[in-house]
């Protein structure tokens, strides 16, 4: 008896340094998670239990169980090294199998989508129209290889301070080659439905009335229309129009886009004091943009950045969590599956219940500490000692029985 005992002790301890030498080889494993051994002592029972002089059977692994805390968070340059700070899992997807991992060190594939080393395409909740995210549904995410479309722009925002104080031009009538013919103009880029830029310009001209101006649109250098007016009060706050916009007539440009449909916001204007001032000049369109970069947000909201200074989501990071993490089942590569021990799995967002946020440009390194597994090993080794010597121990009083 002494020897199974002490075999079985032997066994113990050699699975632990088993596993003990698995946790210092992925030190430097990119979420990898430590194990660790578990025991459970063995009792031979009788049909009636056990005697009260039983000295048991010796030892057994119950388990080897990984411990999912936190790995550090080491920063990289690659936007699309991706690490969870807190709970969850990202969802990747191979041929049909769906699997969790910690390891956010992803790259493209040759059609632009987003895998890991082994191929695994990560899963997103896709975009929808009203600017949400399907929530119900996973698909594999795939970075726009197109150009972004142009935008015409169609509402000017025109915020200047025009001064209180302005005289009202000697010459008639507006001549934007003569300064003399106005009081002010400022310019701004407009883009047509083609993405084609043109150039808007406003000539501000004092009016005899008081408090009141004239405002004259051009682009490209042609008249858009007549000229409109704008008045204020006697605090320098605008009455007319009554909206706070101006209505251009449609423009035609030579590019074959639509015409230009344009409405000016001059609500931010004012007339104060004796300097003119340019606090406010935006417009909404914008020109073709080509793919520029990635960017991928706390909430893990992938999003594919253009030139043009536009970005469009392209998806939202899926983030997995489970009942019992430790009844996942690992299958190498960093890769886990749900079983019947670890629930089904729970999707969601970044950030919600009980999910962590993503930190995007980043990895989340192993969580094994070497000095506590130098420390196990060291105690592996003399229980394997311990062990050995009680076989020793045992055959000695074996031989001197036989001896008798």
């Amino acid at each position: 008896m002494p020897f199974n005992i002490a075999l079985s002790g032997i066994n113990a301890a050699s699975a632990d340094l088993n596993t003990t030498a698995h946790n210092i080889s992925n030190a430097n494993t990119t979420g990898f998670k430590q194990s660790r051994t578990e025991f459970a002592d063995v009792y031979a029972a009788g049909a009636f239990g056990l005697s009260s002089v039983n000295q048991g059977s010796g030892v057994r692994v119950a388990a080897v169980s990984q411990q999912f805390t936190q790995g550090t968070i080491n920063f990289t340059e690659n936007p699309l090294d991706l690490a969870i700070n807190g709970e969850g899992f990202f969802t990747v997807s191979q041929g049909g199998e769906t699997g969790y991992t910690r390891a956010g060190s992803f790259q493209l594939d040759r059609d632009g989508y987003v895998v890991n080393a082994s191929g695994q395409n990560l899963q997103v909740f896709p975009p929808v129209g009203t600017g949400g995210f399907a929530t119900g549904g996973l698909e594999s995410l795939q970075l726009a290889s197109t150009e972004n479309p142009p935008q015409a722009s169609g509402e000017l925002v025109v915020g200047v301070n025009l001064p209180a104080n302005a005289d009202v031009p000697a010459i008639t009538p507006l001549d934007p080659a003569d300064p003399d013919s106005y009081n002010h103009t400022t310019s701004m880029t407009v883009y047509d439905s083609l993405g084609a830029a043109h150039t808007a310009s406003f000539f501000y001209t004092k009016d005899a009335a008081a408090n009141t101006w004239n405002v004259q649109a051009y682009v490209d250098g042609a008249a858009v229309g007549n000229a409109q007016q704008i008045a204020y009060d006697t605090s320098g706050q605008l009455v007319t129009p009554a909206g706070g916009a101006l209505t251009l007539p449609a423009h035609p440009v030579n590019t074959g886009a639509a015409d230009l449909n344009l409405t000016v916001d001059v609500g931010e204007t004012s007339q104060y004091g004796e300097s003119f001032a340019v606090n406010n000049l935006s417009q909404d369109g914008y020109t073709t943009g080509r793919l520029s970069g990635l960017e991928v947000t706390d909430e893990g909201i992938v999003q594919a950045r253009f030139t043009n200074g536009q970005a469009t989501p392209l998806g939202q990071l899926a983030i997995a969590n489970f009942n019992n993490v430790q009844g996942l089942q690992a299958q190498g590569d960093n890769f886990w599956t749900a079983t019947y021990g670890s629930g089904e799995a729970r999707l969601g967002v970044a950030g919600s219940s009980d999910l962590g946020l993503v930190q995007s440009g980043a990895l989340e390194g192993s969580n094994v500490d070497l000095t506590e597994q130098l420390v196990k090993m060291i105690t592996a080794q003399r229980s394997f000692q311990a062990n050995a010597q009680t076989i020793s121990a045992a055959d000695t009083i074996t031989q001197t029985i036989i001896n008798i």
